[in-house]
Parts: C-alpha cells; sequence; structure tokens
C-alpha cells in the first residue's frame, strides 16, 4: 500500500519547527501536515517564507529545530522550483525535456527504452500539450514551457508534487491552465500537491485548502482535516 493510496496518512509532517539560512531564522513554531491526496496551497507575500518552507519539506534545507517527517521516499517525489529554466544553448525538443524527469530510475549507461517514450506521452498528455512533443522548448510560450516543466516532474512517477511560485511571471490564461492542470492531476492521478503563490485568489479557487504565511508563522497547518481534491 502506497501513500496515494490512503486517505488520511500525513506525506509531509512539520512539529514544532523552525526552519531559515546559516541559522537565521525565517519561519518558526511551524506545525505542518499535508495528506496524501491532498492539493495544498501557500499563500503569502514575497519574503515571507514560502521557498523556505518548501525546501524544508523537501529535505534541502536542515530544520533549525523541530522534527520532520516523510511519508513517500524522495525518489517519489517531484519538484519545479521557483524560475526553473534551461540553457537556451543546448537547442532541446520538448519530449527531451520531459524524459530528463527519468534519471532517476535509469542507470547513467542504460538506453532509454520505448516504455520511458510512453511514460513522457502520458506526461504530457496530462499538462495538455501531447501535440507538441517534437517542439522545440524555446520556442514555446512562457506558460507552455512551465507546463513542459511540471510533465518532467510528473516524469518521475510522484507520490508528492511540490512548486513553488508556478505562476510567477505569467498571464491569467497561462496561469489558469497550469492550475486546472494540476487539480486533474491531484484528482484523477491521486498525486498530493503543494504549491505555492503570492496570488491567494487562484489558491482559494483551485486548492482544496491553503495555508498561508505571515509575520514568521504557518497559519492552518495540522488542526484542519485533510479534504482531498475538494474544498
Amino acid at each position: 500500500m502506497t501513500p496515494n493510496d490512503v486517505r488520511g496518512l500525513p506525506v509531509i509532517a512539520l512539529r514544532g519547527a523552525s526552519l531559515g539560512y546559516d541559522g537565521e531564522t525565517v519561519l518558526r513554531g511551524i506545525d505542518l501536515e499535508v495528506h496524501a491526496g491532498e492539493f495544498v496551497g501557500l499563500s503569502g507575500a514575497n519574503g515571507s517564507g514560502k521557498t523556505t518552507l518548501l525546501r524544508s519539506m523537501l529535505g534541502l534545507l536542515p530544520l533549525i529545530s523541530g522534527r520532520a517527517g516523510r511519508g513517500v521516499p524522495p525518489s517519489r517525489v517531484g519538484y519545479v522550483p521557483q524560475g526553473a529554466s534551461l540553457d537556451p544553448c543546448f537547442p532541446l525538443r520538448v519530449d527531451e525535456v520531459v524524459a530528463m524527469g527519468a534519471y532517476g530510475r535509469l542507470h547513467p549507461l542504460q538506453r532509454f527504452p520505448g516504455g520511458e517514450r510512453k511514460r513522457v506521452e502520458a506526461a504530457l498528455e496530462r499538462v495538455g500539450l501531447a501535440h507538441l512533443g517534437r517542439a522545440a522548448f524555446f520556442a514555446l510560450s512562457g506558460g507552455q514551457r512551465q507546463r513542459v516543466l511540471v510533465a518532467r516532474a510528473l516524469n518521475q512517477d510522484p507520490a508528492l508534487l511540490l512548486l513553488d511560485e508556478p505562476f510567477s511571471g505569467l498571464d491569467r490564461d497561462s496561469r489558469e491552465a497550469i492550475l486546472q492542470g494540476l487539480v486533474l492531476i491531484n484528482r484523477q492521478a491521486r498525486v498530493t500537491v503543494v504549491l505555492s503563490s503570492h496570488d491567494s485568489e487562484i489558491l482559494d479557487r483551485g486548492c482544496g485548502r491553503v495555508v498561508r504565511l505571515a509575520d514568521g508563522r504557518v497559519h492552518g497547518g495540522a488542526d484542519e482535516e485533510p479534504a482531498p481534491g475538494s474544498r
């Protein structure tokens, strides 16, 4: 039985946690749970600690104090960092970018098997870009490129998907397309989703629960029952 099969099982739990960089505390006294099947939004102004919180959830930042638990192995966690980009000097196709998500499960010298191509196609289908698999990545719009990066994370076959400001710099239509794609991924594929954004309005419409960050604190962390896939 995997975490995605059990409603109510915490996939992330922070208890009495203080978070920050180089000994400087950004967030303190954090009690936060994310349960399997949830779609959780992290809302807060720029500089409120959203990236710090996500990186601590991933285990990329050690806690200053407190405890952290993760109910999924690192190999089942997909991550789309803020401002994720690729070097434009490399003329990559869309399907080649998405294929990068498979590197964690393939041996470095292993040939790319046919089954992996089907995974790439399925990931692009989930974000609504199956028709652009052979297009040049850098010829796409900003919103389309962001959806390709989501597809790359989905190609890891994640139980948990974390996204840091995926709507940043995008127009409203692109933000809406990405949000609705993530809602479908959450509901149909049972992927637990946590994303951060300073756009509280779009989070309120799309997320099952919104955790708000302000004044170095988290509001709405561990005191609510999980509501997978719905408000």
